[in-house]
C-alpha cells in the first residue's frame, strides 16, 4: 500500500489543499487527503517504539533505480509522487542508520519546489517510527541547503534531510530530490548513501508514527507522546553563524552608502527568504534590489541555475544602461552563486581565488590566516596560484563537496571552490551561495573604507583587474550540452580514452604539445580513499587544459561538460573576451572529442 495518493493533484488542486489549515474539516472533506490518512485502512499495528506513539506497518516493495549519490537521490517528480517511492528511500534511509538514529534529532527543509509540504510529513511520520526523538523543520518546509548545514552544526544534530534537487527545475513534471546530511552538516558519506541504497533493494514495510498532519505554516512544537516537531525560522541560526563570520556593522556602512546600488536575484528559489532578511534587514539594501525574492514552488517556471544563460534577467540588469555596481543569483537550495560587476562577469574559477587572496585582510573570520585552499579538478588554476603566493596548503580534488569536507575535517582547508559556481569556507560543510555575495561585499567594503562617497568606487572589475596583474590570468570557459542520450556520450567519452592512449607526453596536438593526458584519479589524502574516472584531461606544456566530464546531476541522460583553459601573464592581453582568447583551444577540443558527430549537438546548451 502506499504512502501517496494514487492521482498527484495538480498545482491549482494543491494551492486549494493549503488555503484550508492542516487538520480542518474542510481538508479532511478536499480531495487530496492528509499523509496519515492515506493508508489508515491497509495498516496493520506493531509494538510502538517507547515514543508513546502507536507506530503502524504499510507493506511496500523494492523499487528498482534509488542509487544514491553525495547529492542524494534525484528523479523526476512523478517518479517521487509514485507509490511508495519516497517513503521506501526514506525508511531505508533509517534502517541504515539503525539504533545509532534514535532518540536524535534531525533537521528537515527543503528548497520550497512542488511536493516539498506533502514530502515532509511523510518523513516526519517516518522519522517517529524510526525512533527519531525530535524533528526541526523549516517554517513552511523551506531551509536552504547551506543553511541546513548552519543548524546541524550549531544545534549539534545528528543530521538533516534536505528536500532539494538543487539548479534543476522544479514542479509537477520536473525535478525533485531528498538527500542526507550527516553530524558536521556534510553530506551523507559512502558508506551510508551505499547502505541505504542496500536497504532499498530489500525494504520491505513502512514503520510509520498514526500522528496527524504537522501545521508547518506557524513556528511552534507540536508534542505527539514523546516525539516532538518544532517548526523553526529557517534564517535565525544561518544568520547568527553568517554574523559570526562577518563584520555586519562594515557590511552595512558600504551597502547603505548612497553611491553604491545593488541587485540579488533569488531566482524565485530558497534563498528569497533570506536576502531579503540579511541584506535588507541587517544590511540596508534597498527591498526593490532583491529580484525574485518570493520561492515559488516551480521557480516561476524558470531554471534556478546562477548562470548566464539561465539569470538571463540579472545579466540583462547588469549590461543595461545605470546597471548597479554589484550583481549576484543563487541557485534553487541556495548553495551556488553567480557574481557580478557593471558589465563584467566574475568567473567562478577566480572568484574563489579572489576571495582566498583577500580573505584574511577583509574577513573576521579569516583574520589568524587561512589553513589552506582547494578546488576541484575542472576548476581553472587560478586558485594554485594564490596558494603558491601566500605559502598555502593547496588541494586538487575530484568534484563533489564531501572532498573539500574531509580536508576541512581535518584542518588543512579554509576556502574552496568549484567551477559550477559553488565556493565556500570551513564555516560550514557545503557550498554556500550568501556567503560567496557577503564575501564579495566585503572585498568591495574593505577596498572602498577609505573612499569618500562621490569619488568614485573601486569596482568589482578593478578588483579583477588588480587581481590578475598580480596573479596573471587562467581564461576559463566551460561548456555544457545537457540531456545527450547515454549511449552517444559514454561513446564519445571511450573515444577519448583511445586519444589519451595515443597521445603520451610530447605529442602534438594543433599547436599545443601535451605535457600529460589521463583519466583523472585522486587518493583522499585524509581516509586514503580512491577515487577513479573522475574526468578525462589533456594538460599542455604552456598550462593550458582540456577536460571532458559526465555530470549525473540532472534526472534523466546526461551532461556533457568541456572545460577549456588557457594561462596569460600578459596585462595588454588579460581584458581580451575569454570566448576569443579561447578559440583555438576550444576548436582543437571539438576535433580532438568529435563531439559533433557522437552528440548530434553543434552548440552547447550554456555557456559559462
Amino acid at each position: 500500500m502506499s504512502l501517496l495518493p494514487t492521482r498527484v493533484p495538480s498545482v491549482d488542486t494543491r494551492r486549494t489543499l493549503h488555503a484550508f489549515p492542516l487538520g480542518s474539516a474542510q481538508f479532511r472533506q478536499s480531495p487530496v487527503r492528509s499523509a496519515s490518512r492515506r493508508c489508515r485502512v491497509h495498516k496493520r499495528s506493531m509494538p510502538a517504539v517507547a515514543q508513546g506513539l502507536e507506530v503502524k506497518t504499510v507493506p511496500t516493495k523494492p523499487i528498482e533505480g534509488q542509487k544514491t549519490g553525495t547529492s542524494g537521490l534525484r528523479k523526476k517528480t512523478t517518479v517521487f509522487t509514485g507509490d511508495n517511492y519516497l517513503a521506501n528511500w526514506i525508511q531505508s534511509l533509517f534502517n541504515s542508520l539503525g539504533d545509532e538514529a534514535k532518540g536524535k534529532t534531525i533537521g528537515l527543509g527543503g528548497d520550497g519546489r512542488y511536493f516539498n509540504k506533502e514530502a515532509a510529513q511523510i518523513i516526519i511520520k517516518l522519522a517517529a517510527g524510526a525512533g527519531i526523538k525530535k524533528v526541526l523543520v523549516g517554517q513552511n518546509a523551506i531551509m536552504a541547503t547551506p543553511a541546513m548545514s548552519a543548524l546541524i552544526r550549531r544545534r549539534k544534530l545528528y543530521g538533516g534531510l534536505i528536500m532539494s534537487a538543487s539548479h534543476n527545475p522544479g514542479g509537477p513534471k520536473e525535478d525533485w530530490g531528498i538527500k542526507f546530511n550527516y553530524s558536521a552538516g556534510e553530506p551523507a558519506p559512502e558508506r551510508i548513501t551505499d547502505a541505504i541504497f542496500g536497504y532499498t533493494q530489500k525494504v520491505s514495510e513502512l514503520r510509520t508514527a498514526d500522528i496527524p498532519d504537522t501545521d508547518l505554516s506557524k513556528l511552534g512544537s507540536h508534542s505527539y507522546g514523546d516525539f516532538e516537531v518544532e517548526v523553526i525560522d529557517s534564517v535565525q541560526d544561518y544568520r547568527a553563524m553568517l554574523q559570526e563570520v562577518f563584520d555586519f556593522g562594515l557590511l552595512k556602512k558600504f551597502v547603505s552608502r548612497s553611491d553604491f546600488t545593488l541587485v540579488f536575484d533569488a531566482l524565485w528559489a530558497v534563498t528569497g527568504a533570506y536576502a531579503g532578511p540579511l541584506l535588507v534587514d541587517d544590511l540596508g539594501a534597498d527591498p526593490a534590489s532583491i529580484k525574485h525574492g518570493t520561492p515559488k514552488e516551480d521557480f516561476g517556471g524558470g531554471h534556478p541555475d546562477p548562470n548566464l544563460t539561465y539569470a538571463h534577467d540579472l545579466v540583462e540588469i547588469m549590461w543595461g544602461n545605470g546597471a548597479p555596481d554589484f550583481g549576484a543569483a543563487s541557485d534553487g537550495d541556495g548553495d551556488r552563486n553567480m557574481i557580478l560587476g557593471n558589465k563584467f562577469f566574475i568567473n567562478p574559477s577566480d572568484s574563489v581565488a579572489i576571495i582566498a587572496a583577500n580573505a584574511q585582510q577583509c574577513i573576521p573570520y579569516f583574520k589568524s590566516g587561512l589553513k589552506g585552499v582547494a578546488r576541484s579538478m575542472p576548476t581553472s588554476g587560478a586558485l594554485d596560484r594564490v596558494a603558491k603566493e601566500l605559502g598555502l596548503q593547496f588541494f586538487e580534488v575530484p568534484t563533489g563537496w564531501k572532498f573539500f569536507g574531509n580536508l576541512m575535517d581535518a584542518g588543512k582547508c579554509s576556502v574552496c571552490g568549484e567551477e559550477s559556481f559553488g565556493t565556500g569556507s570551513d564555516h560550514i560543510r557545503e557550498k554556500d551561495g550568501l556567503w560567496a555575495v557577503l564575501a564579495w561585499l566585503s572585498i568591495l567594503a574593505y577596498r572602498n573604507k577609505d573612499v569618500k562617497e562621490g569619488s568614485g568606487l573601486v569596482t568589482v572589475e578593478q578588483i579583477a583587474l588588480d587581481h590578475w596583474a598580480k596573479y596573471g590570468r587562467n581564461f576559463f570557459s566551460r561548456y555544457d550540452y545537457e540531456g545527450i542520450d547515454n549511449e552517444p556520450a559514454n561513446k564519445m567519452m571511450d573515444h577519448l580514452r583511445q586519444v589519451i592512449k595515443d597521445s603520451p607526453k610530447g605529442t602534438k596536438l594543433g599547436d599545443f604539445e601535451v605535457e600529460a593526458a589521463d583519466d583523472f584519479s585522486y587518493t583522499d589524502p585524509i581516509d586514503g580513499s580512491v577515487a577513479s574516472k573522475q574526468g578525462l584531461r589533456f594538460v599542455f606544456t604552456d598550462g593550458s587544459r582540456i577536460i571532458f566530464r559526465l555530470s549525473g546531476t540532472g534526472s534523466s541522460g546526461a551532461t556533457v561538460r568541456l572545460y577549456i583553459e588557457q594561462y596569460t601573464s600578459d596585462t595588454s592581453k588579460q581584458k581580451e573576451d575569454a570566448q576569443e582568447a579561447l578559440g583555438p583551444i576550444i576548436k582543437l577540443a571539438l576535433e580532438l572529442s568529435q563531439l559533433q558527430k557522437f552528440t548530434g549537438r553543434d552548440k552547447p546548451t550554456v555557456i559559462t
